[in-house]
């Protein structure tokens, strides 16, 4: 057999077993504390950043704002966060989290992304660049590089059960 249709056989199982890592901590998200990966990361950012608007969490979370109005609809809707208009500009949307969203952050929830962080991190510069260079040429070859938001790790059946749940 062709030693390059083992390499890029062993490439795609590799991908799917990140794809299917991803999955499974997103499971247990919704399971554990009934929010997803980026409901729970949008609750994080709200409980470091006090007053801060839908357009700065956006940029902070690299997210587009209809996904984050989208969340902070579903997390307002279950009584995690607020959101009040501006006195002085109705069309800015001030954000803050309650009580109820402090008490889920309490149980500190990790994300899959906030492990590969740390263990990112660990790794010395030149083992970031590569793995950097290789996601990048992996994710052109599949053409995922149009994809505008790519990074919050999650996957849509753990949104759709979240907002089921809701």
């Amino acid at each position: 057999m062709n030693k390059s249709i083992d390499i890029s056989t062993e490439v795609i199982k590799t991908i799917r077993k990140i794809m299917r890592a991803v999955d499974v901590q997103s499971k247990k998200l919704v399971r554990n504390y009934g929010l997803t990966g980026p409901q729970i990361l949008l609750l994080k950012e709200l409980d470091y950043e006090i007053g801060i608007t839908v357009g700065e969490i956006a940029g902070n979370i690299n997210l587009s704002q209809s996904t984050v109005t989208n969340i902070l609809e579903r997390l307002e809707g279950r009584g995690y966060v607020s959101r009040t208009r501006s006195d002085t500009d109705k069309r800015r949307v001030f954000v803050k989290i309650t009580e109820k969203g402090s008490e889920i952050l309490q149980k500190n929830p990790s994300v899959l992304q906030e492990d590969f962080v740390n263990q990112f991190l660990k790794l010395k510069d030149w083992e970031q660049t590569l793995i950097l260079s290789s996601l990048q040429k992996v994710a052109g070859m599949m053409d995922a590089t149009e994809i505008e938001e790519p990074p919050v790790l999650d996957t849509a059946a753990s949104a759709q059960t979240a907002e089921i749940s809701s």
